[in-house]
């Protein structure tokens, strides 16, 4: 057995080893503790840092769509537009907006007779394209635009483009008017310098007088730079502008620039009023009101009884002097003089006969099909 004095040694070393332990565990469990909450706030913090970069993306995409203007109805049928040509769209509807009233003159210069080209206009054409705006929901066509060049030009016939009804269109006839049909189905884009026929985008209802003494005359000289400047390209633009929800056009904004010479050859920017002299339009739908077709030239007789127009003496008329045609002299066909087709003749390549049908054939000529005289 051990004495008293061994077991008073052995317990305190025993205490002593316990009174260690329980200061040690304590200090430990605090550490782990400690570590617990430093590793757990790291993991909370991740989370929150990465959902503020999430929508620091959203907020910054959303403060981009903020910045971009809002498009007009126009605008946005110009689907096939580069930026920038979409861009000058509102620029060139304000200088139309500026022109004066029509007073006499079929066309007027617009921004100093130079066009609404950007320079990213002009690089794009360098290299040969026509494109045309969507047409919108009243069925009206925005603007057609291209760069020309001599290899663009047709070279055969064109054909009929009576089946196409542009918005504002109407089949009638006043007198005192070329032809007599008061519209004419307009080409944005001349036949004659791009060989685009009946393609309904780049058909607009225009005024026999805005097609042939506006328009015409700055096709003609576009198609004579071209014809004498082989491989020069020609950026070309023609804005219909609607007032509102008219159906009928106020008139059209041609642009045209030599691009290899930045307009030293070719340079212009016009308005052509879609008006005709002595007739009342309403734009909104196309109707009309003028001076009342006759159908014939008013004829007096003499004394003698020869007929008399403006003074020059003819044949009297008789019953059986045959029947009125409209001819073509360039394409060879004849045509009742209300075909749809009649209104697409040039006036230099018109006729207006009175006979006998089988003596056109033996002539050369051909009935047209469409309205099989």
């Amino acid at each position: 057995m051990m004495d008293r004095d061994s077991r008073i040694k052995k317990e305190k070393r025993r205490t002593g080893r316990g009174h260690w332990r329980s200061l040690f565990l304590p200090l430990l469990l605090a550490a782990l503790l400690a570590l617990g909450a430093c590793s757990g706030g790291q993991d909370a913090k991740e989370p929150q840092a990465q959902q503020t970069q999430e929508e620091s993306r959203a907020q910054t995409e959303a403060e981009i769509q903020t910045e971009q203007p809002p498009q007009e109805t126009q605008e946005e049928t110009e689907t096939v537009q580069a930026q920038a040509g979409k861009s000058s769209l509102q620029l060139r509807k304000e200088a139309a907006a500026k022109v004066p009233a029509f007073s006499g003159s079929s066309s007027v210069p617009v921004n100093g007779n130079v066009p609404f080209f950007t320079d990213a206009d002009k690089k794009k054409g360098q290299q040969d394209f026509l494109e045309h705006a969507g047409m919108d929901a009243l069925g009206r066509c925005g603007t057609a635009w291209a760069s020309l060049t001599q290899a663009d030009m047709p070279q055969g016939e064109r054909g009929s483009i009576g089946d196409i009804k542009p918005s504002g269109w109407h089949t009638v006839k006043y007198n005192g008017i070329d032809g007599n049909y008061l519209y004419n189905r307009c080409h944005l884009i001349g036949w004659q310098l791009a060989g685009e026929n009946d393609e309904p985008r780049n058909l607009i209802t225009g005024t026999r007088y805005m097609n042939v003494e506006g328009m015409e005359p700055y096709e003609n000289l576009t198609a004579e730079y071209l014809s004498g400047n082989p491989g020069a390209h020609v950026l070309y633009r023609v804005t219909p502008i609607f007032s509102g929800n008219n159906l009928l056009a106020d008139g059209v904004l041609m642009e045209a620039l030599s691009v290899e010479d930045d307009g030293a050859g070719l340079c212009f920017c016009v308005w052509c009023y879609n008006v005709q002299p002595d007739v009342k339009i309403d734009y909104a739908d196309g109707s009309s009101s003028g001076p009342e077709f006759t159908g014939t030239k008013m004829v007096s007789r003499s004394a003698g009884g020869a007929a008399v127009s403006g003074g020059a003496r003819q044949a009297p008329a008789r019953p059986d002097q045959g029947t009125d045609y409209v001819v073509n002299t360039n394409t060879k066909k004849f045509h009742l003089p209300g075909c749809s087709s009649v209104d697409d003749i040039k006036p230099k390549n018109r006729k207006d006969y009175k006979g006998d049908r089988q003596t056109l054939i033996d002539q050369g000529y051909k009935p047209c099909k469409r309205c099989n005289p």
